[in-house]
């Protein structure tokens, strides 16, 4: 992908370089990260220099997941005028679009309004595992995003399917891995049943300790972090276009954990959730096996907000495991590991960077946009805006029913044509306006 993506910003008359990030290991294997691409077009000291970010890597798909679709074959659904497949909406659509703005300036011989700085990575989806470095690096004199005014990233969501929307606070991540282990292999349960300590039994005990079915963070220490929201906060989160059928709409069922709007956004904004993924190790296919896993692993996320950081929460997860399997008595052996993490960011959207993507986003869409915090993470956004210290805008291409990281993964017709629109105009309002 990185090769495609780098070949095809060449033919639009981008100046590329790939960077090699170095290497990390996987189920103990050592494989190269995926380079980065940074681009650059014009050195007009007239004109502001903005930075694009997006990532080309996805997250994992299989079609026996429930994909109606091969999730890796681009699929067009005349009917509904959407775009079925892996990375559609997160985040191949996106970079597409910034590409059709770039493919018709060059075309036409038409100069950007704009300084442009592209930074795309491969490695987003598994915590942009060695982009802080870089950025870090190329932000300082003499680096190759030295001028840069502001940021633009478009990785995100409307929160619904009708109003466009502006993001700018997205939510952080600290990912864990808790792994049982206790025979020396697996286990027949007629045999052993009731006659040794089994590991997932431990398991299912420790992840039942994690969060309420009310959402509510069972962890001591990590609700209570974050400070309670005053009403003049509140006020925001009623007056976004937003009904409890979006989010069920969405989910594809009827199961919002509340029925009052503002709740439930302050759910997804501004509150810390705790999500369970899955087991590893654990019987999952088709029949009836009789085994006892002989070790087992369970995968869990918190999403952070402000002010906590995986730093200042990672001691009280690990904490909470080790109390909470102390009590069970078991032989077994328990780890913990956090796979990787990410901080949460906020942005001031009264910027001039807001303003110009407003003015566009009226220009394309007819409307104001949503003012939106996000629920997700992209963990460089925060890089950026302390690297370069600069603002940082999230501007969306697809809607909040798009299936990003689920199966039927789709971004509509009209959102890429009209997203691409929305992103090359945003440049020209960027163009005009006044810092």
């Amino acid at each position: 992908m990185a090769e495609w993506l780098n070949g095809q910003l060449k033919q639009v008359g981008v100046d590329t370089q790939l960077v090699d990030l170095g290497r990390h290991t996987m189920d103990g294997e050592d494989l190269p990260l995926p380079p980065a691409i940074l681009g650059r077009i014009g050195d007009d000291k007239n004109k502001k220099t903005v930075l694009i970010y997006g990532h080309f890597d996805v997250q994992p798909a299989n079609k026996s997941d429930g994909w109606d679709t091969e999730p890796f074959q681009l699929t067009i659904d005349e009917k509904t005028g959407r775009l079925i497949g892996r990375g559609s909406s997160d985040d191949k659509g996106p970079i597409l679009g910034w590409l059709n703005v770039l493919q018709y300036h060059h075309e036409n011989n038409i100069p950007l309004p704009v300084n442009l700085r592209c930074c795309f990575e491969g490695m987003e989806e598994s915590g942009s595992e060695g982009l802080d470095e870089l950025v870090e690096r190329e932000s300082k004199k003499g680096g190759y995003f030295e001028g840069v005014d502001c940021v633009c990233i478009s990785d995100n969501y409307w929160l619904n399917t009708r109003t466009p929307a502006l993001t700018y606070g997205l939510r952080g991540l600290s990912y864990y891995k808790v792994t049982i282990s206790g025979p020396a292999r697996d286990l027949h349960s007629g045999v052993f049943g009731r006659t040794v300590h089994e590991p997932m039994t431990d398991l299912i005990n420790l992840l039942g300790t994690l969060v309420s079915p009310q959402g509510d963070i069972l962890i001591k220490g990590v609700d209570e972090m974050v400070a309670p929201p005053d009403e003049e906060e509140k006020k925001i989160y009623a007056g976004l276009d937003y009904a409890i059928s979006d989010i069920e709409e969405a989910a594809g069922a009827s199961i919002a954990l509340s029925s009052d709007k503002v709740s439930v956004l302050m759910g997804r904004m501004r509150s810390p959730s705790l999500s369970i993924h899955g087991i590893e190790g654990a019987f999952s296919g088709a029949g009836a096996k009789t085994v006892i896993p002989a070790k087992v692993s369970g995968k869990f996320s918190i999403r952070l907000v402000p002010p906590q950081t995986p730093e200042a929460v990672d001691p009280l997860v690990i904490d909470h495991l080790h109390k909470a399997f102390a009590k069970l008595g078991s032989k077994n052996k328990l780890t913990v590991e956090n796979l990787h993490g990410g901080k949460p960011w906020v942005a001031d959207h009264r910027h001039w960077n807001f303003e110009a993507a407003k003015k566009a986003t009226k220009a394309v869409y007819g409307r104001e946009p949503d003012l939106t915090r996000e629920g997700g993470s992209i963990p460089v956004t925060l890089t950026f805006a302390e690297s370069l210290g600069v603002n940082v805008l999230l501007l969306p291409m697809g809607r909040g029913d798009d299936g990003a990281h689920s199966t039927n993964e789709k971004l509509d017709k009209s959102n890429f044509i009209e997203g691409s629109k929305l992103l090359g105009t945003y440049l020209y309002e960027l163009a005009d306006i006044s810092k």
